[in-house]
C-alpha cells in the first residue's frame, strides 16, 4: 500500500478536506438522534403537564434544529462526494498514465515478452480497484470511526455501562474478518492472474481475427477463451462464498450485540438510570454504528482486490526501462554508420543470433542484407534502430558509440518501412502526421509523390483528408507499403531502413514497390539499408552482405556474388532459375 500512499501525496490537502467534510457529515447526522432525545424527554413525556404554548414552541424549535443539522449534513455530504471523486479520478488518471508511460519506456526485449492485453488489463484493474478503495475508506471506514468516537462520548455521558457493550463489537468482528480475509486475498490473486491472462488472450484473438475466421476456428477459439472464463467464474463464486460467510457471521454478531445493548439500556431504564429518550437515542446510534460495520466484509474484499492489483502494477513499474546514456554526445546529422564486431544473442537461445558482424556505410550509399530464415536479418534491424543493445562489440553513428547517444535523437533520423505495414484508422493525412505532427499539407503531398501514391490519390475523393481503412477507401497491400514509404520519408530521415518491405506482395506489386525504393535511394540523400529475402529487390545495392547462422559469409555487389558461386548464387538460382542466371552470365 506504500505505492498508493505515494500517489496520494500530491492530493493530501484534498484528502484532508474530504475527510473533514466526511466528519462534518457524520457529526451533523448524529445530532438528529440527540435532538429526538430532547424532544422525547423534555416535551413528549411531559406533554400533559406543559402549557400548549411552551410545548409547541419547544418542539418547533427542536424540529427546526433537526432540519438545520440535516441540511448541513447533506451539504457536507455533497461536497465530500465531489472532492472524493476529484481525488479518485485524478489518482486513477495518474496511475494509468504512469503505467502507460513506463510500459512504453521499458526495453524492447522486456516488452516483447509481455502481452499488450495483459498490461492493459492490469492498468484498468488497478485504476478501478484503487478508486473503489479510496471511496470505501472515506465513506465507510472513516465515517464509522467518527461515529464510534461520537457515540463513545455520548455513551459515557449517558451511562458508562453502555460503552463496553458498544465497543465490544469491534475486536470480535476484527478477528473474524482477519481470519476470512486471508483466504479472500489468496483467491483474489488467482482471479486477477487468470483475468489478466484472459485479457491478453482475447486481445490476441481479436488482433488475429482474419486468421481465426478464415480457417474456421471461431468455435475452437471461443471454447478456448470460455475455458478460462469458466475457471474465473468458479474462483469468483468461491470468493463470493467466503465474502457471504464473512457477512453472515458479521451480521449475526452485530444483531446479537445490538440486542445486548438494548437489554442493557432497558435494564438501566428499569433502574431509573437513563431516560426513555436516551434509550431511543442510543438505539438510533446503534444503527449508525452497527450498520456500516456490517459492510466491513465488502470493505475487506475491496482492500484485498486493491492490494493484489497494486502488487501487479508495481511489477510493471519495476520492469527496467530502456537504459539511457549518462552523458549523451550530440549526434547531429547521421553521415556514417559502423558495426564493429557486433555480437548479440537472446536469453532463450543457446547460440548467438549475430556473431562478429562488421561493416561501414556512408551517406548516399545503399547496402543490403540477405540470407535464409533464421540467419539474423531481423535481429540486425532491431540492433540498428536501438531496440536491442549488442552483447559485445559496438554500433557507431558518426563514430559515436550507441551507448553514448540519446536514442530518441537517433530515432528521429530513422525512416522505417516494415513488412507488416501498420496503418491507423483515419485519413491519409492523419496516418502521415503520426510521425511528424507539424508537417504541412505541401510536405505530405511531396512525399506521397515520391512514394508513387498517385493511384491512391486518384481514388481519394477528398485528397489527403480521405479516410482509409474501416469506413473509408480500401487500400491494397502495395498502396499500404507506398503510404508506409511516404510516412518514412516525411521525417526527412538520414537513415532509411526497409525490412523485407516487399516480401508480402505479389510479383507485379513487388516490382512496382522495388522501383519506388530504387527511385528514392537513387537520390543518395540517405544511408539506405535493405533487408530482403527476395534478391531481385536488392540487386542495385552498392554492397550486399550474405548472412548465415548470424555471420557474414559473403559480401560484394550482385554480379560479384553471382560469380563467386556461393550461398548468394544458390539463393539466386533457386529464386530466379537457371535460364535467367545463364542469360545474366
Amino acid at each position: 500500500m506504500n505505492l498508493l500512499y505515494n500517489y496520494l501525496k500530491p492530493y493530501r490537502s484534498l484528502l484532508l478536506l474530504a475527510l473533514f467534510l466526511a466528519a462534518a457529515n457524520q457529526s451533523f447526522s448524529m445530532m438528529d438522534p440527540y435532538i429526538s432525545q430532547l424532544i422525547i424527554d423534555q416535551y413528549l413525556l411531559k406533554a400533559k403537564t406543559l402549557p400548549s404554548d411552551v410545548f409547541l414552541a419547544g418542539v418547533i424549535k427542536l424540529l427546526l434544529y433537526s432540519v438545520g443539522v440535516a441540511f448541513m449534513s447533506r451539504v457536507a455530504k455533497n461536497f465530500q462526494d465531489y472532492f472524493t471523486n476529484v481525488i479518485i479520478q485524478r489518482l486513477g488518471a495518474d496511475i494509468y498514465s504512469d503505467g502507460i508511460k513506463h510500459s512504453l519506456a521499458v526495453s524492447y526485449e522486456a516488452f516483447e515478452d509481455q502481452r499488450s492485453g495483459e498490461t492493459l488489463g492490469v492498468l484498468q484493474k488497478v485504476r478501478q480497484d484503487t478508486e473503489k478503495l479510496i471511496q470505501a475508506v472515506i465513506s465507510v471506514l472513516f465515517t464509522t470511526f467518527i461515529g464510534i468516537v461520537f457515540v463513545s462520548y455520548v455513551a459515557i455521558q449517558v451511562n458508562w455501562m453502555i460503552l463496553p457493550v458498544f465497543i465490544s463489537v469491534i475486536p470480535i468482528l476484527g478477528l473474524l474478518s482477519s481470519l476470512l480475509s486471508k483466504r479472500i486475498k489468496k483467491m483474489q490473486k488467482l482471479i486477477v492472474s487468470e483475468t489478466t491472462q484472459l485479457a491478453g488472450s482475447t486481445t490476441e484473438s481479436l488482433r488475429n481475427i482474419e486468421l481465426v475466421k478464415s480457417l474456421g476456428l471461431t468455435s475452437q477459439e471461443i471454447n478456448r477463451l470460455n475455458t478460462t472464463t469458466t475457471k474465473i467464474l468458479g474462483l469468483e463464486l468461491k470468493k463470493v462464498r467466503y465474502i457471504r460467510s464473512l457477512s453472515f457471521i458479521q451480521g449475526t454478531s452485530v444483531n446479537l450485540l445490538r440486542t445486548a445493548v438494548m437489554f442493557v439500556m432497558m435494564y438501566l431504564i428499569f433502574k431509573d438510570q437513563i431516560s426513555v429518550g436516551q434509550y431511543f437515542m442510543m438505539m438510533f446510534y446503534s444503527f449508525f454504528i452497527f450498520g456500516p460495520i456490517q459492510e466491513l466484509g465488502n470493505v475487506i474484499n475491496i482492500y484485498r482486490e486493491a492490494e493484489v492489483s497494486l502488487a501487479n502494477f508495481q511489477k510493471i513499474l519495476d520492469t527496467p526501462v530502456e537504459p539511457k546514456a549518462v552523458s549523451p554526445q550530440p549526434l547531429n546529422e547521421i553521415q556514417k554508420l559502423t558495426f564493429n564486431q557486433v555480437k548479440f544473442g537472446y536469453q532463450s537461445s543457446n547460440r548467438p543470433s549475430l556473431n562478429d558482424i562488421s561493416f561501414e556505410v556512408n551517406k548516399g550509399e545503399t547496402i543490403a542484407f540477405v540470407g535464409p530464415s533464421g540467419s539474423g536479418k531481423t535481429t540486425l534491424v532491431k540492433l540498428l534502430v536501438g531496440l536491442y543493445r549488442p552483447k559485445e562489440g559496438e554500433i557507431l553513428y558518426n563514430g559515436i558509440s550507441s551507448q553514448n547517444i540519446e536514442l530518441d535523437e537517433l530515432r528521429e533520423q530513422i525512416g522505417f518501412v516494415t513488412q507488416d505495414t501498420q496503418l491507423f484508422s483515419g485519413s491519409i493525412k492523419e496516418n502521415l502526421l503520426f510521425v511528424k505532427p507539424d508537417a504541412t499539407d505541401e510536405e505530405i503531398n511531396i512525399v506521397l509523390q515520391k512514394a508513387s501514391c498517385q493511384n491512391l490519390l486518384a481514388r481519394a475523393d477528398k485528397g489527403i483528408d480521405t479516410i482509409i481503412g474501416e469506413g473509408g477507401v480500401k487500400v491494397s497491400g502495395g498502396e499500404k507499403q507506398r503510404l508506409s514509404i511516404a510516412r518514412a520519408l516525411l521525417r526527412n530521415p538520414r537513415l532509411l531502413v526497409f525490412d523485407e518491405a516487399t516480401s508480402a506482395l505479389d510479383s507485379i506489386t513487388e516490382e512496382e514497390i522495388s522501383q519506388t525504393i530504387r527511385e528514392v535511394t537513387s537520390k543518395r540523400e540517405h544511408i539506405t539499408i535493405l533487408i530482403a529475402h527476395r534478391l531481385s529487390t536488392i540487386m542495385h545495392a552498392d554492397r550486399i552482405y550474405v548472412l548465415e547462422l548470424g555471420k557474414v559469409i559473403e559480401s560484394g555487389k550482385h554480379q560479384d556474388l553471382i560469380n563467386e558461386k556461393g550461398l548468394y548464387y544458390a539463393m539466386w538460382r533457386q529464386q530466379i532459375g537457371e535460364g535467367k542466371i545463364s542469360k545474366d552470365l
